[in-house]
């Protein structure tokens, strides 16, 4: 059995950021929800431009969390044909959808009342995590 670090909020989110950014998902956000939202703490969307791309990066940050941290989401869903899979880590929750699916939905602007998280502060809140040297 792998035993669960203890981790923040924070800095679950920033991983799964920057494990997105390094398997190639588009337009990455972090919206800090704590003061809107009693669900979770972080949001964490990202887009991707085909199906089987939502697919692999949905598989990626499931593995890599387990991997790192020892968790896995209490939460798993996905639609029939892989347009928007969802990870629930309970204090994170993870939206990777096909870049129609983000544009309709437009989770941003329905939690427009959340704080953006910048990349800068993920980037630095992740950096031990990073995949490739920053040049």
């Amino acid at each position: 059995m792998i035993e669960t670090k203890e981790i923040s909020s924070k800095k679950l989110a920033s991983v799964i950021a920057r494990i997105l950014d390094d398997f190639k998902a588009d337009d990455i956000v972090i919206l800090n929800v704590a003061n809107v939202c009693v669900l979770s703490d972080y949001f964490v969307i990202a887009s991707a431009q085909s199906s089987t791309q939502v697919k692999g990066l949905t598989s990626t940050v499931r593995e890599k969390i387990k991997e790192y941290f020892g968790r896995i989401p209490a939460g798993d869903e996905n639609d029939v044909k892989n347009r928007w899979n969802l990870l629930d880590y309970g204090d994170v929750v993870v939206h990777i959808m096909h870049f129609e699916q983000r544009e309709t939905y437009a989770l941003e602007k329905f939690w427009n009342h959340a704080f953006k998280l910048e990349r800068d502060e993920w980037e630095e809140e992740s950096k031990e995590f990073a995949k490739y040297e920053q040049l």
